[in-house]
């Protein structure tokens, strides 16, 4: 199948739920839908939760997190934090603890132990958490306890690198901040409901998710997304050649789920305007980036350090980057085009920011720089 760019936009915006935003009652669904929202700062999560979710409110991430527990936040694809359906949790995990990372030389000079002993700090993880969030200090107290004193040196580092790991096997999972500490649980206990599949039929399941919301896709987007090397992702992908289908974007060949070429091949109307935030979970797992941004603009959107901008969006495109910033009692909203925009595409921004008012609990006014 041949397709255009437009139309691939098109249906990715919409599987993202951003053509339009649905019920709050459908959260879960959105959060699975997407694949889990970025999670590296707390504001930019209930912002893509507003982006996509009608009517939000900035609880509905808290409540579903920490009292429903519906939600959890950990370290996942990439090694990056995010929201995730707490249902899918065990299905991530079952892909993620295939990684070899660690067991490789350079990671474990890096951190200084052999495989033995961060197997067994690993295990000490493993038994010092329960379904009682505990701080990260008082879990290297009991890792040292269970492993030795390395074991709880290596918690208390500052790069945190026993987290990853420990998340990825499904040992450690985020718990609700006490003050300004962070908290950890172990994911089995904290949730109550645990079932790991098996790595195959994992890969399987996550290689729809992906395709339904970021596809069609090659075998490096795929790597990319997933933070893993181009080889072993195409091994990945070949275990469901029997559900994928070739196609052709504009000369980019790409693989989509079979199932999906009808719902591709479909015209769409244009998606309205919209403003989504740092780290959104559409910016961050598009590609390839010029299918999503001009080149000579990405590095305004994606920039030094993995820092990801927060993006207008227009048809599908991102046509400008925009801040807000609290000045008194009310959020100013900073919009700055990349090129001139039409004139409803301004009204439509404009409404986008005054619902983020709404959400943020403050008046918002607008300004519109020249374009770049």
């Amino acid at each position: 199948m041949s397709l255009a760019w437009d139309r691939v936009r098109a249906w990715r915006l919409s599987r993202q739920h951003l053509d339009q935003r649905v019920g709050s009652e459908r959260l879960l669904e959105v959060v699975r839908d997407v694949c889990g929202f970025h999670a590296q700062m707390q504001s930019s999560t209930e912002l893509q939760m507003w982006a996509r979710v009608d009517r939000a409110n900035r609880e509905d991430i808290t409540e579903a997190l920490w009292e429903k527990r519906e939600l959890v936040r950990t370290w996942c694809m990439r090694g990056t934090l995010h929201v995730l359906s707490a249902g899918d949790l065990p299905l991530y995990v079952a892909a993620l603890s295939q990684h070899d990372r660690w067991w490789k030389g350079a990671w474990l000079r890096m951190i200084g132990m052999s495989e033995k002993e961060l197997r067994a700090t690993l295990e000490a993880i493993r038994v010092s958490l329960g379904a009682t969030p505990i701080t990260r200090e008082k879990l290297a107290e009991k890792v040292g306890e269970n492993s030795g004193g390395k074991g709880r040196d290596v918690m208390l580092s500052g790069w945190g690198e026993m987290l990853k790991p420990a998340a990825f096997h499904g040992y450690l999972c985020s718990g609700p901040p006490r003050g300004q500490s962070v908290t950890f649980v172990r994911p089995d206990r904290w949730l109550g409901r645990w079932s790991v599949p098996s790595s195959d039929r994992a890969w399987r399941e996550i290689v729809r998710r992906y395709l339904r919301v970021y596809g069609p896709a090659d075998r490096e987007e795929f790597a990319r997304w997933w933070g893993m090397q181009p080889a072993p992702a195409g091994r990945v992908l070949k275990a469901s050649e029997d559900e994928l289908a070739a196609v052709d974007i504009e000369g980019h060949a790409a693989w989509a789920l079979a199932e999906d070429l009808p719902a591709l091949s479909k015209d769409r109307q244009h998606p309205p305007p919209r403003l989504l935030p740092a780290f959104d979970a559409y910016i961050a797992g598009t590609r390839p980036r010029q299918s999503l941004v001009d080149a000579r603009f990405q590095d305004l959107v994606f920039r030094k350090a993995g820092w990801i901008s927060p993006v207008v969006l227009v048809d599908g495109l991102v046509a400008g980057v925009w801040k807000h910033e609290l000045s008194g009692r009310r959020i100013e909203v900073t919009v700055k085009p990349f090129t001139k925009l039409r004139a409803g595409d301004r009204k439509a921004i404009a409404e986008e920011a005054e619902d983020l008012g709404r959400f943020l609990d403050a008046p918002v006014s607008v300004s519109f720089q020249a374009p770049v």
